[in-house]
């Protein structure tokens, strides 16, 4: 691209969004399964929260724990352990999440859904059989559901938040839809949307941090950051951190170029 190209192009005004004042923020990306991975994550996290200096540090997971990888069973135990029942660790739900539920309700469109976004891997972290599980229809996918996965697991996760401000940053999973105020965003839209979310210009007022849309390295734009950086796929799961107006990455592996 020519240089004349290049300074026609139109260009952003980058806004400086603030954490809350003493606070310290880490947003983690989409897990699916991979608790190594995740542990992996969690111990540069600790090592760049010390090097930082003592402050009232913050974790916030962005949905997406399950289905997918080999470990979704050891995501969501290490998860209910980090849970604290209060905002110092925070949890948002995924719409993998929202699909194991209805499975679990006995929804039968959702458990053929569960199927088709990778739950096997799920299962067969429950201990289901591979051979069980490929010889199983959608009502023995919910019957599976419901005597694997403990009770206290599906109730974990069906407490899960849909979305958390912070200062000048808003978390979801999957993005918000434009022109609607966030307070009245619909939950579907905060776990599934994508194109209209993703392709929208204008400021949606707080800086939108998501996961859910995949991309090969850090999707940062004037009004949002994508952070789903495939880690089932890649082996690079993304951390965003904020403190005041400063903002960082940390990711585990190489992102694909």
């Amino acid at each position: 691209m020519a240089l004349r190209d290049l300074l026609s192009r139109p260009r952003w005004t980058r806004r400086r969004h603030a954490a809350p004042d003493g606070q310290r923020w880490y947003a983690i990306g989409d897990v699916h399964g991979c608790c190594d991975v995740l542990n992996t994550l969690i111990r540069v996290i600790d090592g760049d929260d010390e090097q930082r200096g003592a402050t009232d540090t913050r974790l916030l997971f962005l949905g997406d724990y399950i289905d997918r990888g080999p470990n979704s069973r050891g995501v969501i135990e290490l998860m209910m352990k980090l849970d604290l029942g209060d905002d110092k660790v925070v949890f948002l739900m995924g719409n993998h999440e929202e699909v194991l539920l209805a499975a679990a309700e006995g929804n039968r469109r959702a458990a053929a859904l569960f199927h088709k976004m990778g739950g096997r891997e799920t299962l067969l972290s429950y201990g289901v059989s591979a051979q069980d599980y490929d010889y199983a229809d959608t009502s023995g996918i919910v019957d599976m559901i419901r005597a694997a996965i403990p009770r206290d697991h599906l109730e974990w996760l069906a407490g899960l938040r849909n979305a958390y401000r912070a200062g000048d940053y808003f978390f979801v999973h999957a993005g918000v839809r434009p022109g609607i105020p966030l307070d009245d965003q619909a939950s579907s839209d905060l776990r599934w949307i994508r194109g209209e979310f993703l392709s929208h210009p204008a400021s949606h007022g707080p800086l939108v941090v998501h996961g859910h849309s995949m991309s090969p390295s850090i999707d940062e734009r004037p009004n949002r950051i994508g952070i789903d950086t495939g880690a089932y796929a890649s082996g690079c799961l993304t951390a965003l951190g904020i403190e005041g107006e400063e903002r960082w990455y940390i990711q585990t592996g190489t992102p694909q170029p």
